[in-house]
């Protein structure tokens, strides 16, 4: 008899040769029609899997991650065979699930728009209801490539794969899919899908290769599953902050100009200055060390530092290193800057740590299908800084940049909205890096110990470090579920060495410091497009760019409105008087679709009594007459609070 540990402990005995789901069904029915995949001995697996030995068993549904991805990955083999069905003359690329979702690539001749996805979705339907078994079987390389020998795409894979490893495929029907799995157990296991949009993408994201026809899905096991995620889908277009923060007039870009590069318009470089002063406010509080460096530097700079052998390709190099005598390069980071700041002088074990921090403006050279408003761009303003200390102020330091990032977090609102990722070395990979395998191991124990210490929960992501050390990744997601990194906390015992920095220890001899590389905001422009979706344009009166309208109801009240803004600017406030000879309902709307936080509107009463009446955006938004100092009072204890 077998023993099988499930999860919280309990431990059943089955059979040798059991397969999960004949466990799943003994445990539950309800279980086993919920089952999407399973997790033994901490891999994921098919609910067809067979068990020979002890085990951990954890049967997944979706309400798991790893259920989800099996759930979808299947959804889009549904999806691959509809279409092979309508269209018998396509090639397959790959179909994996994604983190809100599918997508399958697909080489087509013949167009795919929106008004083909009802049919597609049609016969996904059919082939449901079929209740077709996914069925893995495998083949060695040479039988692999002569079943997919009409599929060029496929074939591709098979090449790259070893001479000697068993190829694994998925059949439903006359269906076949070269696959990993898992996968649900049959095609009626799907109960509610839908197709929301084509595009195109490269064959293996090279724009060298042909552009194939993508087409992105999502299922649920409830349909009313499916329409609240469509509702969600909708609310997201509509916070969208490149749509948005065009509608509000905060950024806008130019083609003349080039892709990755937006403009900042008043508002939008109102916020942002805003942002940068409580930024370099707070981090003077903190000890920090403000400097300003270059732009550009030598490619002397960046072989020190090891950018020009390892991240060359996302450089902006300006010349040519086999015609010019000298080659500059725009910075895509500022720490090699910042060491000739600390190399200045000669230091002493009393000068650590020393916190140097700065507003840099970076440049890095992303590809262009990688772009998207001001959340990945190719000129971008970053909270960044470096910090040099000894060996026993490293987990204290670690721990302050930690403070530091998530009391910014919390103040902009964001700080439920992200997760960690302890990024680190592939070991597989070792071109990636500098550095020995022993300083690896040294650097990522250190930052694990100190990471388990302050009790973060993280993820792990393996390849993920930069290339001279490991990080903490605080991660967050757009509307549309697309993470990226918002702040990087990173630990460095290498690039000290490199750039001969060095300090003088209690006992005279000479020693590196350790550095931490940190952002306590990170890029500016993305922590924008963030808050323009995080608050869908309606900012907190501490970011609005223009934080009170005062309107007049007619032309007689104007001279009392204009000095009504006037008091409100001289007491620091950004506020503007809305003059025109509009009716003050349609003054209010528009201040409304601006998302100004506060209207003070007077009338002939208000005028004649030195008070203003109130409204606050949104509904119910009526608060009453008030003196002007009254208002003020409110606004500016609310602006000192950075209330929300």
């Amino acid at each position: 008899m077998l023993k099988l540990t499930l999860k919280g402990g309990d431990v059943r005995e089955a059979e040798q040769g059991v397969t999960v789901d004949s466990v799943c069904r003994d445990i539950s029915m309800g279980l086993y029609r919920a089952a999407c995949a399973a997790r033994v001995n901490g891999e994921v697996a098919d609910l067809r899997t067979v068990l020979n030995e002890d085990s951990t068993l954890d049967i997944l549904t979706f309400d798991d991650l790893d259920g989800k991805k099996a759930y979808w990955h299947t959804t889009s083999h549904i999806m691959a065979q509809a279409v092979k069905r309508l269209y018998p003359q396509v090639k397959l690329t790959i179909g994996p699930s994604i983190d809100n979702g599918f997508y399958y690539d697909f080489d087509l001749e013949d167009s795919l728009t929106l008004e083909d996805l009802p049919k597609i979705e049609a016969e996904m339907k059919k082939i449901i209801k079929e209740a077709l078994p996914l069925e893995r079987f495998a083949l060695p390389k040479a039988e692999a490539l002569e079943l997919m020998k009409d599929e060029p795409y496929k074939c591709e894979l098979i090449e790259a794969l070893p001479e000697d490893e068993e190829i694994s495929f998925y059949k439903q029907g006359d269906f076949v899919d070269l696959c990993a799995g898992p996968h649900l157990p049959d095609t009626g296991r799907v109960k509610a899908v839908k197709l929301l949009s084509v595009t195109g993408a490269y064959w293996r994201g090279d724009s060298k290769n042909k552009m194939l026809k993508r087409i992105y899905g999502v299922a649920f096991p409830k349909a009313s599953e499916l329409e609240a995620h469509l509702q969600q889908l909708e609310e997201a277009k509509k916070r969208d902050h490149n749509k948005l923060g065009r509608e509000l007039e905060l950024f806008t870009t130019s083609d003349v100009i080039g892709q990755g590069l937006p403009i900042m318009l008043p508002k939008g470089a109102r916020i942002i200055q805003l942002l940068q002063r409580f930024v370099e406010d707070e981090e003077q509080k903190r000890g920090w060390l403000l400097t300003k460096t270059p732009y550009m530097a030598k490619s002397d700079l960046y072989k020190i530092s090891g950018h020009w052998d390892h991240y060359q390709d996302g450089m902006f190099v300006l010349g040519d290193e086999e015609k010019d005598k000298e080659v500059f390069a725009l910075r895509p980071m500022t720490c090699p800057f910042q060491y000739q700041a600390y190399l200045n002088r000669a230091r002493s074990y009393r000068d650590l740590p020393l916190r140097y921090n700065e507003t840099s403006t970076l440049f890095r050279n992303e590809a262009s299908g990688e772009m998207h408003g001001l959340i990945r761009v190719r000129q971008f303003t970053i909270s960044e800084g470096h910090l040099m200390c000894r060996p026993d102020q490293l987990e204290e330091e670690f721990k302050g940049c930690l403070e530091l990032a998530i009391f910014m977090l919390k103040t902009l609102g964001l700080y439920e909205d992200v997760s960690y990722r302890f990024s680190q070395w592939d070991p597989d990979n070792r071109e990636k890096y500098i550095g020995t395998e022993e300083q690896w191991d040294e650097a990522q124990g250190i930052m694990k110990r100190i990471l388990d210490h302050l009790e973060i929960p993280y993820a792990i992501g393996v390849g993920e470090a930069a290339f001279y050390g490991p990080k903490l990744d605080i991660q967050i997601k757009n509307v549309h579920g697309k993470e990226d990194t918002l702040i990087t906390i990173q630990i460095d015992q290498m690039l000290a060495e490199k750039f001969g920095m060095e300090y003088t220890d209690a006992d005279g001899s000479k020693k590196n410091p350790y550095i931490i590389h940190r952002t306590s905001i990170g890029c500016y422009e993305r922590t924008l497009a963030l808050l323009i979706e995080k608050y869908a344009g309606a900012f907190p009166l501490w970011l609005a760019p223009e934080q009170v309208r005062v309107m007049p109801i007619s032309e007689r009240q104007a001279d009392a409105a204009t000095e009504v803004t006037e008091q409100l600017k001289a007491a620091g406030l950004r506020a503007e008087a809305d003059l025109r000879n509009e009716k003050i309902g349609y003054k209010i709307r528009e201040a409304q679709m601006q998302k100004v936080p506060y209207m003070l509107i007077i009338g002939d009463k208000e005028a004649e009594s030195g008070t203003v009446s109130v409204r606050r955006r949104g509904e119910n938004g009526d608060l009453g007459s008030m003196s002007v100092e009254e208002f003020l009072q409110k606004a500016l204890v609310e602006v000192a609070t950075k209330a929300r």
